[in-house]
């Protein structure tokens, strides 16, 4: 790790190694591509959240898959974007 940066949490050596090629490879920091992991998990969870969110309401209103494109063309009507 280069001088002057913020120390990584403790990580097995394999997966430290894993990481320090690919930081070599693409010209960037540890800590650069280990941010842009957490950032990539961090964005996967919160779609993952609403994802949840969406199932959840789609039953509480018994909808299923099969009303989605009836759906669709409603709020495209109702917003003036009929096709």
């Amino acid at each position: 790790m280069a001088t002057g940066e913020t120390p990584i949490p403790d990580l097995p050596v394999s997966l430290l190694a894993e990481i320090e090629r690919v930081a070599r490879e693409q010209g960037r920091s540890v800590s650069q591509v280990l941010a842009d992991a957490v950032i990539r998990y961090l964005r996967d969870e919160q779609w993952q959240r609403l994802k949840t969110y969406g199932r959840e309401r789609a039953t509480a209103m018994g909808l299923t898959e099969a009303d989605v494109p009836r759906l669709v063309e409603e709020s495209r009507r109702e917003n003036g974007q009929a096709r």
